[in-house]
């Protein structure tokens, strides 16, 4: 389950209660994604919140843009997550597209992004094995991480090129389905079970997708306009403002959505007019990554 870090106006007691309750929800995971030009918060300060309040649950990082990153402050950094989580990490990696983020984070984006985070994980994982990477060092960076070799890496691969390569240095992927479609996801799986299998890996991929939902209950809309008006409710909360300007902003209007109703599942009960808009779950066919 991602934090709602995509929501604008997250705070500390937001953050601290849905990590308790995913702990102690029927949920595998806490997981959040990176971005810098944008309202959430940074990725890793927010997972070390999630670890230091939660015993059980898995970390993701869903993912770390790792290009943008020092691979062995990186190295660092996602060791004392392991450690904070006993042990608990999994670390999605991807390469990104988003130059502003790059350059805010003082980086250019690598000609040959693929081979570039593929060189880097190699590097962590020498890191993660005490190998002195640093020229003129006297130590290895420390800490290691609790889990042997490091914490699991997944690649946050969508096209079938970027799925093969990844067979050759990732412990599975971390793709998303727009839709959710499960033809999609399903062929994404079984391309990589095959890639794994055609690079002779030992182990099979880890699987994991991604899909955008919302929680909760709707404004009224009116019966000719309700996808309108969801499709709106959706541009300005996962974007932080409408997209599509005037375009957007007609939906808005036509649809009647309001963009600071419910996006977390309280069940506040019927809505105004004694309309009874229970909570349902919505697929999101966009997301803010």
């Amino acid at each position: 389950m991602n934090l709602p870090v995509m929501a604008p106006g997250l705070d500390r007691a937001l953050v601290l209660e849905w990590s308790r309750r995913i702990e102690a929800g029927p949920f595998c995971h806490i997981a959040a994604g990176e971005r810098i030009n944008f309202p959430n918060p940074e990725i890793l300060v927010t997972l070390s919140a999630a670890a230091a309040v939660t015993a059980r649950v898995g970390i993701l990082l869903n993912v770390l843009v790792l290009p943008m990153h020092s691979t062995p402050l990186a190295a660092k950094q996602l060791a004392s997550l392991d450690v904070l989580s006993s042990g608990r990490l999994t670390v999605g990696v991807g390469a990104g597209a988003r130059d502003d983020d790059y350059a805010a984070a003082g980086a250019s984006r690598p000609a040959k992004p693929l081979t570039r985070l593929a060189e880097q994980v190699a590097e962590l994982r020498r890191v993660w094995a005490g190998e002195i990477v640093v020229p003129g060092a006297e130590r290895p960076i420390e800490p290691f991480p609790v889990q042997a070799g490091g914490p699991p890496v997944l690649a946050g691969s969508l096209s079938p090129a970027s799925i093969r390569r990844a067979a050759a240095w990732a412990d599975g992927i971390c793709g998303f389905s727009f839709g959710p479609s499960i033809d999609e996801i399903d062929r994404s799986f079984e391309l990589a079970r095959a890639a794994w299998r055609e690079a002779d890996r030992e182990r099979a991929p880890r699987l994991v997708t991604n899909c955008w939902f919302a929680l909760g209950a709707l404004p009224p809309l009116p019966r000719s306009g309700g996808r309108e008006g969801a499709r709106a409710h959706r541009d300005h909360r996962i974007a932080g403002r409408p997209r599509g300007g005037r375009e957007a902003r007609r939906r808005l209007r036509r649809g009647r959505a309001q963009p600071r109703s419910d996006h977390h599942g309280s069940g506040r009960g019927p809505a105004r007019g004694g309309r009874d808009r229970r909570p349902r779950l919505l697929a999101i066919t966009a997301h803010g990554m």
